[in-house]
């Protein structure tokens, strides 16, 4: 039964479908899958923040809460958690809606750290706005 008080916190920042392709044999979507989907849905606000290119240096506390399956809508929604010198801390949750129906569930959360580069792919400073 879904949390009717429970949305999503954050902005969204990646909507996809999950695919067979996705699944294993007996059609839950891999973690991995997710992960990547996560990483790129985090690295679109860390890109923003920076104002540049950033890469991803670390994972922190992530959770998997219920199972992603073939057919899911699947959503992730992202805030800055924190910025530092050259890099940005995005906490990340991802929520889903079966193929049937419109209630959202919340299937993983995670902290995820990108590093700010230059164009030498080296670290760099990020101006604060």
């Amino acid at each position: 039964m879904p949390d009717p008080i429970a949305a999503p916190t954050g902005e969204p920042a990646l909507r996809t479908i999950a695919m067979p392709a996705d699944a294993n044999p007996n059609g839950d979507i891999f973690g991995g899958w997710l992960l990547s989907q996560m990483d790129l849905a985090g690295s679109v606000l860390a890109k923003e923040c920076a104002q540049g290119r950033v890469a991803t240096v670390g994972i922190e506390a992530m959770k998997f809460h219920k199972p992603v399956m073939i057919g899911d809508e699947v959503a992730c929604h992202c805030r800055i958690a924190r910025i530092g010198n050259t890099s940005v801390t995005v906490q990340i949750e991802s929520w889903i809606r079966r193929t049937v129906g419109r209630e959202r569930h919340k299937v993983t959360e995670g902290v995820f750290t990108y590093v700010a580069l230059d164009d030498h792919r080296q670290p760099r400073p990020i101006v604060k706005i």
